[in-house]
């Protein structure tokens, strides 16, 4: 084997040990009504490696984009901020949840119905693009 092909070899490995440092468990998103233009995603994200990660982004084809927003309160309002990432710390679990961090699917095709599932994509700085089922409740 040259020196070229162990380089290939060694960054082929790379890439495919960031992805595997990175699961992701139970993707859903709520159900929603007719005229309804955006709806919530929600999903927990485990970094089983030694370095950390950070969620970059979503898309899926059911919406026009997908945001990354949080939840704080402003007083005795809570409000909803569209953050521009999510730290996933090395060895540690970051929670989507209502309330917290989520995803929001913008502009909407058709409703999301419950039952049904639909593919995303989340791209991660290191770990690179993450496919996942999401499973509409």
């Amino acid at each position: 084997m040259n020196l070229k092909s162990i380089g290939a070899l060694l960054l082929a490995l790379s890439t495919t040990t960031a992805w595997a440092d990175i699961r992701v468990e139970q993707p859903y998103a709520r159900a929603t009504v007719p005229g309804q233009m955006a709806g919530g995603g929600y999903l927990q994200v485990q970094n089983t490696g030694k370095a950390p990660d950070r969620l970059l982004s979503v898309s899926a084809g059911v919406s026009a984009s997908a945001e990354l927003h949080t939840m704080s309160m402003d007083g005795d309002v809570m409000r909803m901020r569209e953050v521009d990432g999510i730290d996933v710390p090395a060895g540690q679990k970051v929670e989507l949840k209502p309330g917290g961090l989520h995803i929001m699917f913008m502009g909407l095709k058709a409703p999301l119905k419950a039952g049904d599932t639909f593919p995303a994509t989340l791209k991660f700085q290191k770990a690179g693009d993450v496919k996942v089922t999401v499973s509409v409740r």
